[in-house]
């Protein structure tokens, strides 16, 4: 058994719906622009751009239903409504027909950011993760197994502000579904169980500020709940 100089850290986890078991979390990956309307709001072209991916640490994963400080460094956190993929077979060079059987289940996802960061380093033509990689970055819901939600390829999905619709999309508008986004991240890296892939957010992200309620859904998959608290 290995000896360590300090004690290693807790294992990053979501919840199971159903279950007191809980998903150990590896990696998150995240998939940028992944909805046409998305990538156009955001001043670019879909028609163009083959997918891309960036990601956050592991412990950026929280348990929603509860409450995510207001991050430090900002003033425009904005909130991505996303469906989360979770990882439950390794592989790499994955073929798309064969994506489902790497698959352990499901989940919903808000991928928050520090925009006014992200466009900085933009500009300075820098890396993003100072944006997107900071502490309760990752609000998820209890995933569900495939086997109770299926592999999901449409359905709504939503975010409402305060108990307004912000967004409103199908995930039958993703650019890259999920079985090519499976596929296509696993010729980079060598996917493992316990990684996590966010697949991209549709129009209508937006700022949420102290005292914010955010409530997402996914249609058939899981929903939601996050409030935003004061800074720490």
């Amino acid at each position: 058994m290995s000896e360590f100089v300090l004690a290693p850290p807790p294992v990053p986890s979501v919840a199971v719906e159903g279950s007191s078991a809980r998903y150990p979390v590896r990696r998150i990956f995240c998939v940028g622009r992944n909805y046409a309307a998305h990538a156009r709001e955001m001043g670019k072209d879909p028609d163009r751009e083959p997918p891309f991916f960036f990601t956050k640490p592991a412990d950026a994963v929280c348990d929603a239903g509860g409450t995510v400080p207001y991050p430090p460094l900002t003033e425009d956190l904005h909130f991505e409504m996303e469906l989360v993929v979770a990882i439950g077979i390794g592989g790499s060079n994955i073929d798309p027909a064969d994506s489902n059987a790497h698959i352990w289940g499901y989940g919903a996802g808000i991928d928050l950011t520090r925009r006014d960061l992200q466009a900085q380093a933009k500009e300075m033509g820098r890396p993003w993760d100072w944006a997107k990689g900071f502490d309760f970055s990752a609000p998820c819901s209890p995933l569900v197994p495939w086997s109770r939600c299926g592999h999901p390829t449409a359905g709504r999905i939503t975010l409402a502000l305060n108990g307004e619709t912000r967004q409103d999309g199908d995930l039958a508008d993703q650019i890259w579904p999920v079985a090519d986004i499976v596929a296509i991240c696993s010729r980079s890296v060598v996917l493992r169980p316990g990684d996590l892939i966010f697949t991209g957010t549709p129009a209508g992200v937006g700022a949420a500020r102290p005292g914010d309620r955010l409530e997402g859904s996914i249609e058939g998959v899981a929903s939601l709940s996050v409030t935003i608290a004061e800074r720490r």
